[in-house]
């Protein structure tokens, strides 16, 4: 169904401000078609979803991504934008749900976040891993239980400049999900916010930890992970670009 035929309605400010803010970056961004790929992927759908959606040909969006067509118009990225927060509507706004908690969250926040999914289909944390190319190094027994989503944030943004009261939203629509730590160099850190997140939460965590850029855990950090009974996994993907690749092809 085009958009154009069930056009949707912006009037929930919430939403409104995430339409905004999506349409900004793509505007502002030194390589649009680049913004528009990340942020389609992240609504999780396909070139051919969206250009239905749009009531354009698949070609049109693969063209704009790739850089083969220049710049779109401010009309187009307002018809994207309006097509995939349609599509995330129909389909119960689990994506708006969680970008709402940190788009509308301190720029700290923001700039500590690097990509954020929610899925539509669980995916239990033994796949994930494999997705990922991770080790489970605590909480083997959790390897059937199922994730919901992700979350992908700098470390030492989120350490250094992210105030505890922020770190709720890190969990987007759900607490089930993966908290994926990057520029990990001892894991230490990473586990101390989680006990921070547990004790201003009512004891919540995230389902699994991943840490991106070591090889070792500190000793600290692995106790932790034990006595709050936390999955914990090491990647040993290096590219932080690849990593995103990975999860971004997660259906």
């Amino acid at each position: 169904m085009s958009i154009k035929n069930k056009d949707i309605s912006l009037e929930d400010p919430a939403i409104r401000e995430v339409a905004y803010k999506i349409a900004g970056e793509i505007i502002i961004s030194p390589n649009p078609g680049r913004e528009m790929r990340k942020w389609r992927e992240q609504f999780g759908l396909t070139q051919v979803e969206l250009a239905a959606i749009m009531g354009v040909s698949a070609s049109v969006i693969s063209d704009y991504e790739s850089g083969r067509r220049k710049s779109p118009g401010s009309r187009f990225i307002k018809k994207f934008v309006k097509s995939l927060i349609f599509k995330d509507v129909e389909r119960g706004g689990i994506v708006l749900s969680g970008l709402s908690r940190i788009l509308l969250g301190s720029d700290m926040l923001r700039q500590a976040v690097i990509d954020m999914r929610e899925f539509s289909i669980p995916i239990t944390i033994n796949r994930f891993c494999e997705m990922i190319d991770a080790d489970l190094i605590t909480g083997e027994n959790f390897a059937s239980t199922p994730l919901l989503g992700y979350t992908v944030v700098d470390s030492l943004e989120l350490v250094l400049n992210v105030p505890s009261f922020d770190y709720v939203k890190l969990y987007g629509a759900t607490t089930q999900r993966a908290a994926i730590f990057t520029k990990v160099y001892y894991g230490r850190s990473p586990m101390v916010a989680i006990k921070a997140m547990q004790a201003g939460m009512g004891g919540l965590r995230p389902a699994l930890v991943v840490f991106h850029g070591t090889k070792k855990v500190d000793q600290l950090g692995l106790e932790i992970a034990r006595r709050e009974n936390i999955p914990l996994a090491l990647t040993r993907i290096e590219d932080i670009e690849e990593l995103i690749k990975r999860l971004r092809s997660i259906r």
